[in-house]
């Protein structure tokens, strides 16, 4: 689809090429502050100089948001045709809510069905097969629980196999096990998973070696505690993802690690969760959208109304921090040379107007695209 056709229907169904445009009249964010430049792109790049300008007045241009942990994937069902589906719907809602990287969570558990190993290894397969029509960047992490000890060759392999570049550790057998309103058959594959106690240890000093042979980043999830935090630590689960207590959080800033909340916990109502006062408190480094992909840029607005931060710095929880967790050093700021990546975001309403990734367009809006159209129709720019 060309940018043409896509201005003409109203939609995007594949990502669109951009020709070398100069955005103008909005706030961009840069060098760590909100200001009032323009922002060029060009070969999906953010580049200097003159181009083809289009009025972006009354917008803020923002770098694409960078989210860890994308869970929309996790009540997929466990069906060949429904899984492409579950991949496709999934990528149209991240690019509708500013997503230009992000990482959509599968399990791979002995909870079974649509969390278990055979499920993963199809989603990973439909995965690798959409990927290159994804609208962004958009990778898959594998929830890996702690006591699926009898197949880490098969685990091992998938991840080798399908390039997956995430993974945490979670726990979920206890909760389970000790939850009376969990289906009975659910109850007792945890108690199952249980048994297996104590081949957790080496199980998953295996998983981790193997991990850094592959230059897979890997943390834990829902770290109960802190002394839980440090035994993940010393296996190199380098981040604590979502921690379940403030002791959890504060061992990992102590190890110099990085903290993932989850943004919907800070806007819940009628009060913000735990997660609004581990930022408070310094005891976060980024924001993932979880079960809600609009939550990380409403996050950060909440945060810069609350006077916690200012846009600038709580736009980085969901941008430049987790791509340098990543080791994304080419997105994450709207710097020359970077890719071209960002959201453009109507000042007043806050509503996501515009996604670009690597400088194709994935998601447009009334507004943004007919600002487009008006400068691609007075400027002759032919785009098919």
């Amino acid at each position: 689809m060309s940018l043409v056709s896509a201005l003409r229907s109203g939609a995007i169904a594949r990502p669109v090429p951009l020709p070398p445009l100069r955005f103008t009249g909005g706030e961009t964010l840069r060098a760590g502050a909100l200001q009032r430049r323009s922002l060029a792109v060009e070969a999906g790049r953010i580049v200097r100089g003159p181009l083809p300008e289009v009025d972006l007045s009354g917008f803020v241009l923002l770098p694409g948001i960078v989210d860890l942990r994308c869970d929309a994937l996790e009540a997929a069902a466990d069906a060949p045709a429904l899984t492409r589906h579950a991949l496709a719907r999934a990528g149209r809602a991240a690019a509708a809510a500013g997503i230009t990287t992000g990482w959509l969570t599968q399990g791979w558990s002995w909870e079974g069905g649509a969390h278990g190993p055979a499920h993963a290894e199809r989603m990973l397969a439909a995965h690798a097969a959409w990927r290159s029509q994804a609208p962004g960047d958009l990778r898959l992490r594998l929830r890996a629980e702690t006591h699926q000890t009898d197949d880490a060759d098969r685990l091992l392999g998938a991840v080798r196999r399908h390039g997956v570049d995430l993974v945490v550790f979670s726990d979920r057998a206890r909760a389970v096990a000790g939850d009376a309103a969990a289906p009975a058959d659910l109850r007792r594959r945890a108690e199952a998973a249980l048994a297996r106690k104590a081949e957790v240890p080496r199980h998953l000093c295996r998983l981790a070696e193997a991990f850094d042979t592959m230059g897979v980043t890997y943390g834990s999830q829902g770290d109960a505690d802190g002394e839980t935090r440090e035994r993940f630590s010393m296996i190199g689960a380098g981040f604590a993802d979502a921690p379940a207590s403030r002791a959890a959080a504060a061992a990992a800033k102590a190890m110099h690690e990085p903290v993932v909340l989850a943004a919907p916990d800070l806007l819940r109502q009628p009060r913000p969760g735990p997660a609004a006062g581990f930022v408070a408190q310094g005891l976060c480094d980024a924001l993932t959208s979880t079960d809600d992909v609009t939550a990380p840029a409403a996050a950060a607005f909440a945060l810069a109304d609350r006077g916690v931060r200012d846009l600038a710095s709580a736009w980085a929880f969901v941008s430049s921090r987790p791509a340098e967790i990543m080791g994304l050093a080419d997105r994450g700021t709207l710097e020359p040379g970077k890719r071209a990546d960002f959201v453009a975001i109507d000042r007043e309403t806050r509503s996501v107007e515009m996604t670009v990734a690597r400088g194709h367009l994935t998601h447009l809006g009334a507004v943004a695209a007919e600002r487009l159209c008006k400068a691609v129709t007075g400027l002759g720019i032919a785009a098919e």
